[in-house]
């Protein structure tokens, strides 16, 4: 008797696999099959490695290594940089002086005195602001500014109401006659950019003005939109001009000479009106357009570029804008929240004297990245002792890269302003964004656990000489069809018949397939194959392929000691059974599976992208599962023991992925399973998108049902072998 059949106990109640020894069936024209032993050589190494944590030397290394380099790019990218001064007193500030809890389109005003206060704050800093309506309590300011010494360029803010429009015209003229610290007036914001009202409305509104004030008057418009319309400068005083390159989508360091050659073409085209710049500035948060970022760096840096040409060129400006106003948020997105020197708590964003600094936290962010790359290295490296260097190096290249990425993401999102509708966004996103992170580092462990490792744990070889078929034990190949191409069929049996393993039968196993003329050509054809070519066709039958296959169970010959699957469109390569059925000599092994592959990937760029992604996992992830005895039964191209499959009840036919359920249920039981990454066979791909998308969507189904039925493995503390 040979070492293929004896006892082995398969769970922790001994189960055990009997001493088998049959002889094929020589009516069906095969000989007498005993198992003899195995050279030395064709055993699998089943050494089982000690799950512990190997922080060696070059691991050390590798890791501090890494460190260094993190930190050395935090320091790079946020290394000083020397920029012109702010100058001690400016020209002016638009000026909002709404706080968080206020909303002018809610009609939620500033009190006097936070309005007196904000001016305080900027006494001794600017000449004068600009304000944009006379509403509210806002009609307060130029008294107020004139406590502080400062002048004012007075907003009147018109738009399609009527009534609203000429009652804020009538009131900005009534302060400016009052208060001689207005020294402009602004009649309208942006108006003909909007389209809110006609343009000879907007005239007759600035007509009006100049007519009753002694101070200039303008309307405010960026700078494309007075060049389009050079009549409205025939009813202004001077030209009020926003110059606002983040929307134009311009980069920072092209900022300051972009608006500079505004400001040159505005001369050309009104020689005679004095140009005043009622908007200059850059956010410090919100959406990238084009070339622009909105950082708190970037804000300083243009500001600063700009005050110091300002300056030198004698511009008269108003820096956009004083404080931030995150109502704005609701008229012009996130990013009109960010347009102010000091935030929404009267904070400076950025030095005004000193060199800038990208990220003035820069080290606390990046000791953070390094510790939390570190723990994840314990996690990686805890069962990682087989990795060489270049796999260690490479998983702490993955590790602190995702470590620095995510400090940098979620200390962007909390230099916003939250509110409770966007913490509760962003700890979804942040959720969504581990999940991400966690699938990455699993398809990286298991990268390099394929690629780059020092030895394996379980490395299996197929058959290195030609067996005596005495050596042979009978398998049986089930194939389970349902209306398939009765040529592509028969090419897949012409395979098998082909295989130099003297020892098998085949099983065809057709499964509700309608119509006749679709199964008879297969199965006239495995008669003329010979009587190891058993077909059968059923209709009705329960319990889709799983069903299937118990069927061809119940069917199969009493001396087969394997069962072997595949699919109707697989054709195997001569040698399969012969190189693999070897690795059943270790008696506690249950399931030897090869990787599926495929014939038809030249076909189009679709499939050549599918085969691509089928390699992925047949050539990374279920080699690190062999590592650990957990690889996924797959169905085709798969072996089993006939005493195991017994023994766990055979397929399931209530789930559509019988393959996977069936190995969990293996390794439940306490078998082994092992695989060999070779190709021993060929099947078709999905030829469309839609067929790929049906198949994905049953292998989902399928492993929910999995999940389902194994939820108790997962979820409550019960002693298992899964």
């Amino acid at each position: 008797m040979g070492r293929f059949s004896g006892h082995v106990a398969l769970t922790p109640r001994r189960l055990r696999i009997q001493n088998i020894t049959r002889d094929c069936d020589l009516a069906r024209g095969a000989t007498v099959c005993e198992r003899s032993q195995y050279p030395a050589n064709l055993l699998p190494c089943r050494t089982r490695m000690p799950l512990r944590l190997r922080f060696h030397p070059p691991s050390l290394l590798i890791v501090a290594a890494f460190a260094l380099v993190t930190w050395s790019v935090w320091a790079y990218f946020d290394q000083p940089q020397p920029e012109p001064a702010w100058p001690k007193l400016i020209q002016g500030f638009s000026f909002s002086p709404f706080h968080s809890h206020e909303d002018a389109i809610a009609g939620r005003f500033p009190t006097p005195r936070e309005i007196d206060h904000d001016l305080a704050l900027l006494a001794g800093r600017t000449h004068a602001v600009r304000t944009y309506t006379v509403e509210g309590s806002l009609d307060q300011v130029p008294k107020l500014a004139a406590k502080h010494n400062i002048n004012v360029t007075l907003g009147a803010w018109v738009d399609a109401r009527d009534d609203f429009s000429s009652q804020q015209v009538d009131k900005a003229i009534k302060l400016a006659w009052h208060h001689h610290n207005v020294v402009r007036l602004i009649v309208g914001n942006e108006v003909l950019l909007r389209g809110d009202i006609p343009k000879q409305k907007l005239f007759g509104y600035l007509d009006r003005a100049r007519k009753e004030v002694y101070q200039p008057v303008s309307t405010a418009e960026p700078w494309d939109v007075w060049l389009k319309n050079p009549d409205l400068a025939k009813h202004v005083d001077f030209i009020a001009v926003h110059m606002l390159p983040y929307w134009e989508g311009i980069d920072v360091d092209q900022a300051v000479d972009y608006v500079i050659g505004r400001y040159q073409a505005l001369q050309q085209q009104f020689p005679d009106k004095p140009i005043v710049i009622a908007e200059v500035g850059w956010p410090s948060n919100g959406r990238t357009r084009e070339s622009a970022v909105a950082t708190p760096a970037n804000e300083a840096l243009f500001l600063r570029r700009f005050l110091d040409q300002a300056e030198q060129r004698h511009y008269v400006y108003y820096v956009m804008e004083a404080f931030d106003q995150p109502w704005k948020a609701q008229a012009e997105g996130a990013v009109g929240a960010y347009w102010g020197v000091w935030n929404v708590n009267r904070d400076p964003k950025f030095p005004f004297q000193a060199p800038l600094v990208r990220i003035p936290h820069w080290p606390l962010l990046a000791a953070l990245s390094v510790l939390i790359a570190i723990i994840v290295l314990v996690v990686m490296f805890f069962d990682s002792t087989t990795l060489n260097k270049r796999g260690r190096g490479f998983l702490a290249a993955v590790a602190f890269t995702a470590a620095t990425v995510s400090v940098w993401v979620v200390y962007d999102y909390s230099q916003q302003y939250l509110s409770l509708r966007s913490v509760i966004i962003g700890l979804l996103l942040f959720t969504g964004m581990l999940g991400v992170i966690l699938v990455l580092f699993t398809e990286a462990h298991e990268w390099v656990e394929a690629h780059w490792v020092s030895r394996r744990r379980r490395r299996f070889q197929p058959a290195s000489r030609q067996l005596g078929e005495a050596e042979m034990p009978f398998v049986s190949i089930h194939l389970p069809a349902y209306n398939e191409p009765p040529d592509m069929l028969i090419e897949t049996l012409d395979a098998l018949a082909a295989l130099d393993y003297p020892c098998f039968e085949v099983i065809v196993m057709d499964n509700n397939t309608p119509d006749p003329a679709t199964w008879q050509p297969v199965a006239d054809h495995c008669a003329t194959l010979g009587s190891r070519f058993r077909f059968f066709h059923e209709k009705p039958l329960e319990g889709f392929k799983g069903g299937a296959l118990n069927y061809a169970l119940r069917e199969t010959a009493p001396e087969a000691q394997i069962i072997a699957v595949i699919d109707s469109d697989y054709q195997v390569s001569p040698n399969w059974l012969h190189d693999l059925i070897p690795l059943f000599d270790d008696p506690q092994m249950g399931i030897v599976q090869a990787p599926q592959d495929y014939r038809d990937s030249e076909e189009s760029l679709f499939k050549a992208m599918c085969y691509a992604e089928y390699r992925g996992f047949f050539y990374i992830g279920m080699i690190t599962r062999n590592e650990r005895n957990a690889i996924i039964q797959h169905g085709t191209m798969t072996m089993v023991r006939r005493q195991v499959l017994d023994t766990v009840g055979g397929w399931d036919e209530h789930c559509i992925t019988e393959d996977a359920e069936l190995g969990l249920r293996i390794f439940q039981h306490g078998a082994h399973a092992a695989y060999i990454p070779a190709s021993y066979g060929r099947g078709l791909m999905p030829d469309t998108f839609t067929d790929y998308k049906k198949q994905r969507s049953r292998w989902a189904f399928g492993a929910i049902q999995i999940l389902r039925r194994h939820a108790d493995s997962l979820f409550r503390r019960r002693e298992t072998q899964l």
